[in-house]
């Protein structure tokens, strides 16, 4: 039992998608920190490991990159007219729509909603507490992050 357990795991982390999957979403959030710290926007180290490892919205989208290699990898794989690229194409579309809408127009919407409270509340008519600003991307920053995820994809393809 545990070594097939063992063996569905190796298996697993020597997987080309896999590893183009996971790949592109380092190469983005390394991009995305590198960029933030030429800005001088990290003002901590917990900030940069963050940043480095979880944190989202900005320059380029990590989840675009992912998705994008995932589709890409896929599609030379398996083909184009694959069940499980259309798969992955399908849930790549739903991704990017929702970076560059949903997730963008809460972080818009709470952001005046912080303005608003924070107003209110120093002016002592209304006791406030910010609520957390979701950030979403700008169209240039999933571009980019599909393009890295697609060049990713292709590399670990061909490669």
């Amino acid at each position: 039992m545990w070594s097939t357990t063992f063996n569905q795991i190796r298996l697993l982390f020597t997987n080309p998608i896999f590893l183009a999957c996971i790949s592109s979403w380092f190469a983005a959030q390394f991009i995305k920190t590198l960029i933030k710290l030429a800005a001088g926007k990290i003002s901590s180290l917990r900030e940069l490991f963050e940043l480095l490892i979880w944190r989202t919205g900005g320059m380029p989208s990590s989840h675009s990159a992912l998705v994008c290699t995932l589709c890409s990898s896929i599609g030379f794989r398996s083909g184009v007219s694959s069940d499980i690229f259309i798969l992955s194409f399908c849930f790549a579309m739903v991704t990017i729509r929702d970076a560059l809408g949903v997730r963008r127009a809460s972080g818009i919407q709470a952001r005046v909603l912080n303005e608003i409270g924070t107003t209110l509340d120093n002016q002592d008519i209304l006791k406030f507490k910010p609520i957390k600003e979701v950030q979403g991307h700008k169209p240039a920053e999933v571009f980019v992050g599909c393009f890295l995820g697609i060049v990713i994809g292709i590399a670990f393809a061909v490669l």
